[in-house]
């Protein structure tokens, strides 16, 4: 019977599986993305991390920018007295950042940092949009250069950037000939890529916490599914669960004090919250059915969960207050592992369409829906906090691999890597300096 249960839960629950260091491949990009001139800064030669060619990368993979060869550049400007508009109005750039990287002791501050001062200029209208300064240690100039991303798209797109934010996803390295399974993390563009844990059992939906010091998975070295929570910082691993049968799909609440999860304890999977300070766990949905894969409302005060009470896969919300369950989606036969959007108003999950998976969005009050993608057996979406775009997990080349869409299907991109297969993404919130 536990057998037949998790053969369930995993064709609900499993995903498609790359190691990184994750490489990017746009693959389609919005019609008209608007020129930008990245000016190689002064002062950045020489480094391991080039800032300009970072924030050129993160820009051109949001889909809204093309950036401007450095060879067609007619100057390079470091201060705003040597920008002139022509130079930019010939090669059609409408946006011109520049800057400039001291170390510390030059720029008047601590000598173990680095001083980065940039602006961003609008060439069409000639005029300076803004004037910053970001600061960092030699390490943290990858994080510099995602700063600056995310200053420069959200002044010009007024949408705040993701640049900086993280990745988790499981490497699974079997076809590697390695036999492990590894949870990773890292940078939003799959760089600096770090193992958290690594196995030689299976490791399943990977989790953040809202303040990023913690994440939650289920790992099978206990030779029962299991949900462990590990600290970011120290590195401690605690087991929450060891129930028997099913210990699976943790979700963080909003406020970080509850685990919403799914154990069969009780005969069925159903979906439970549990309390990390007292321990107390809460049983949540009471059906013969499956029901699994819950994550939160933006409020904290409901959870979606996927259930095939009504014969198929569907999506449904429960008010943890009332009890009161609400069927969500009624396009296709199959809808699975719902993700709610940073602001609570729409959802994304998996789709089935004649036969096929997809990753669909849909509206939670209208219903309205439409489908994101059209690449094969495509999985655990996972959005990111700005709610621009999504990641998710399908296949290419008989590989297991990472992609990305924007929410209008304008913008496309995936993350394969060098060996390997990964699969389960999650998207981390804000990193909050």
């Amino acid at each position: 019977m536990i057998k037949r249960l998790a053969l369930l839960l995993l064709a609900l629950q499993l995903s498609a599986v790359t190691k990184a260091e994750l490489m990017i491949e746009i693959t389609q990009g919005m019609d008209n993305p608007a020129p930008i001139a990245i000016v190689p800064f002064a002062g950045t030669e020489g480094h391991r991390e080039n800032i300009p060619d970072i924030v050129a990368a993160d820009l051109q993979r949001s889909g809204f920018f093309r950036p401007i060869p450095k060879a067609d550049m007619l100057s390079t400007p470091h201060y705003e007295r040597d920008v002139f508009y022509r130079d930019w109005r010939i090669l059609g750039a409408e946006f011109l950042v520049i800057g400039r990287l001291q170390a510390g002791v030059a720029a008047g501050t601590n000598p173990d940092q680095y001083v980065l001062e940039y602006a961003l200029y609008d060439v069409l209208g000639q005029r300076n949009l803004f004037k910053k300064v970001a600061k960092g240690s030699t390490s943290e100039l990858r994080d510099i250069a995602h700063e600056v991303s995310d200053a420069v798209y959200e002044a010009i797109t007024g949408i705040r950037g993701a640049f900086s934010t993280k990745i988790l996803y499981i490497e699974d390295l079997k076809r590697a000939g390695a036999g492990r399974y590894r949870l990773v993390t890292a940078d939003a563009d799959g760089a600096r890529d770090k193992v958290l844990f690594s196995s030689s059992q299976p490791l399943l939906s990977p989790a953040w916490s809202s303040d990023l010091k913690q994440v939650a998975y289920v790992s099978f070295e206990t030779t029962r599914p299991a949900i462990f929570r590990q600290n970011l910082l120290t590195g401690v691993r605690e087991q929450l669960t060891n129930f028997q049968g099913l210990n699976g799909a943790p979700a963080w609440s909003p406020d970080n004090k509850k685990l919403a999860l799914v154990l069969s304890k009780d005969g069925n999977p159903e979906v439970y919250t549990l309390d990390l300070a007292t321990r107390q766990l809460t049983r949540v949905t009471r059906h013969f059915a499956i029901d699994t894969e819950p994550n939160w409302t933006a409020d904290g005060k409901g959870l979606i969960f996927t259930s095939n009470r009504g014969g198929n896969p569907q999506i449904y919300q429960v008010g943890l207050e009332t009890g009161r369950i609400e069927r969500l989606t009624f396009e296709g036969d199959y809808n699975a592992r719902p993700r709610v959007s940073p602001d609570g108003k729409s959802l994304v999950m998996v789709n089935r369409y004649k036969g096929v998976f997809h990753i669909a969005w849909q509206d939670i009050v209208s219903g309205d829906m439409r489908i994101l993608t059209e690449t094969w057996l495509d999985e655990s979406p996972s959005i990111a906090p700005n709610g621009a775009m999504l990641l998710y997990a399908t296949q290419h080349n008989n590989k297991g691999v990472l992609a990305a869409v924007s929410m209008d299907a304008g913008v496309k991109f995936r993350l394969p890597s060098k060996q390997g297969d990964v699969r389960e993404p999650a998207w981390s919130p804000y990193v909050n300096k």
